[in-house]
């Protein structure tokens, strides 16, 4: 398929939103059951809502640029029973009013204790507000991987491995970016945060190369036999039928070499996971928040090699048809 890079900005942006807040609900979280303490935590989780709102609104702003009409875009949402696609059109906004007014409370100090309980963390409105929050990102993580894994005849794509992939690489950008954020403006999540962005990372990679077993070893169902109705044991096409390109050979193809898309494939392996991984521990070690923000940018950088390479390595079987462009 052909990687528009207005869809890889706008999956790779969301996923770092989506991962962050879970990051700064996750300290709220720990704070309430007492484990840690965050001084200026209104502070904290008021400013780290924002950088996760702006990376949700980039997003959003991405996905436009991937419309033809986008004065249409409402219409998007019109097939939300049965589309993934219209479902992640409603769910993202949702999300983006949630993640704002989570941040609101905080900053501005407007957080009531809804329970009254003698612990105020414990009954906190944010906190349940950042559970709704938290059941929206994971719909929203799975809304937008299920746009491609429910496509059967994309094998590449068709997989529980990819809603898993969409779910922990967006987590671990978001985590990463979670630990740079608190090296600067709350140390003592640091380690926290530092230590789940691993972990993700790690489990992440264990899937996402148990992903690359699968496609490679894929059997299509569909030959050239059967694209056009031949069954001779010996077809080879000369040409693509026609001297320039057309929709089908630019929409449906990357038009890189094999070679490029096998450089593309091991630069995402090293930069979102053992280059992260190593950077992570570097600036945890020593509290660094330059080598923190350096992990984050190298994983984000990975993770847009690795969505191209989602995109390039699906095979749609009309290029059973047209091999020769």
């Amino acid at each position: 398929m052909h990687p528009a890079f207005s869809v890889i900005f706008l999956t790779t942006l969301i996923g770092v939103g989506q991962g962050l807040f879970l990051a700064l609900f996750t300290g709220q979280s720990y704070a309430a059951v007492g484990f840690l303490t965050v001084e200026n935590a209104d502070r904290f989780y008021g400013i780290g809502s924002l950088l996760a709102l702006l990376f949700l609104g980039g997003g959003l702003l991405a996905s436009f640029f991937h419309l033809g009409r986008p004065e249409r875009a409402w219409r998007a949402a019109a097939q939300w029973r049965t589309s993934w696609l219209s479902r992640e059109v409603i769910i993202l906004p949702a999300m983006m009013g949630l993640v704002f007014i989570y941040g609101a409370l905080h900053y501005f100090g407007w957080d009531p204790n809804i329970l009254g309980t003698e612990n105020p963390l414990q009954g906190q409105l944010s906190l349940f507000l950042g559970v709704l929050g938290t059941i929206v990102a994971f719909v929203l993580f799975v809304s937008t991987a299920m746009i491609y894994a429910a496509i059967k005849f994309l094998q590449e794509w068709h997989s529980p491995l990819t809603v898993v992939n969409y779910l922990l690489l967006g987590s671990a950008s978001g985590f990463t970016l979670a630990t740079a954020y608190a090296a600067v403006y709350a140390p003592n999540l640091v380690t926290l945060y530092g230590v789940w962005a691993a972990i993700i990372t790690i489990t992440a990679l264990i899937t996402r190369t148990a992903s690359l077993i699968r496609n490679a070893r894929l059997k299509h169902k569909s030959t050239l036999q059967t694209a056009i109705g031949v069954r001779h044991a010996d077809i080879r096409q000369e040409s693509m039928g026609m001297m320039g390109g057309s929709f089908n050979t630019r929409e449906f193809f990357h038009g890189k070499g094999i070679r490029t898309v096998k450089t593309v494939k091991w630069v995402f392996l090293v930069l979102t996971f053992p280059a992260t991984l190593a950077l992570l521990w570097a600036g945890m070690a020593g509290s660094d928040p330059a080598l923190l923000m350096a992990a984050f940018v190298t994983q984000y950088l990975g993770l847009v090699a690795e969505r191209w390479f989602f995109f390039a390595q699906a095979n749609h079987p009309q290029n059973l048809y047209y091999q020769t462009v």
